[in-house]
């Protein structure tokens, strides 16, 4: 869970339930330096490119209120330069805490919390993309429905914005290896076409010019 969730009540209940977790610490009043300071001292350095060091570590601590002790994770990162080269006259410290009792090293916490991240980010999705963050009724049963019914719909989309990416015919400017559904529909679903009736059969008709025919047409022979 993120840092909003890092109430001794949340961190009690996982821990009376015997439920694993990982959750993000608000660091509140801490000092960056603070951290800092205590990384060099304890942890391990890594620089990951010149003018940036991150500093891995953890220790056991018990909060007030915590009814047992928990690992703190700590990731501390260090930047005296940006990336093209440029120095900082202040180096930047960013700081990344995390509460757990998974017998995991620093490294795959770190990594694990990714995860919680990415996985948020399709939570995001669904509720702006999809429309879903506010339910229609005040029916459980017909809530359950709209989800069933966008949880379909987003598959579906996720699928042809996958499929969509395995050739390069795609009229972007850069190479890309997952499309936001709000791209899938704006590119592949708002195509301009006409509605045609003709020899007793219904056809769309596409410009013939329009840059996206040929990834429609390669979609629907996949799917057909």
């Amino acid at each position: 869970m993120d840092a909003g969730n890092d109430a001794a009540d949340n961190v009690n209940l996982c821990l009376d339930q015997e439920v694993d977790f990982i959750i993000k610490r608000n660091p509140r009043k801490d000092k960056p330096e603070h951290w800092l300071e205590l990384a060099k001292r304890e942890g391990r350095c890594e620089e990951t490119r010149p003018g940036k060091k991150v500093y891995l570590g953890s220790m056991t601590v018990q909060p007030e209120r915590f009814i047992k002790p928990v690992q703190l994770v700590y990731q501390i990162t260090e930047r005296t330069a940006e990336r093209d080269g440029q120095l900082l006259l202040v180096p930047e410290i960013e700081m990344a805490l995390f509460l757990t009792i998974l017998p995991c090293s620093e490294e795959q916490i770190v990594s694990l919390y990714k995860d919680h991240a990415t996985s948020e980010q399709f939570h995001s999705e669904i509720k702006s993309e999809l429309d879903l963050e506010r339910l229609p009724s005040g029916k459980f049963a017909t809530n359950d429905l709209v989800l069933h019914l966008g949880l379909f719909a987003y598959n579906m989309l996720r699928l042809i914005g996958q499929i969509a990416l395995t050739e390069p015919d795609a009229p972007t400017k850069k190479k890309v290896f997952r499309q936001r559904i709000r791209t899938v529909i704006q590119d592949l679903m708002l195509v301009s076409a006409r509605f045609v009736k003709h020899a007793r059969s219904f056809k769309l008709a596409f410009g013939r010019y329009s840059p996206w025919f040929p990834q429609l047409r390669r979609l629907y022979f996949h799917f057909r």
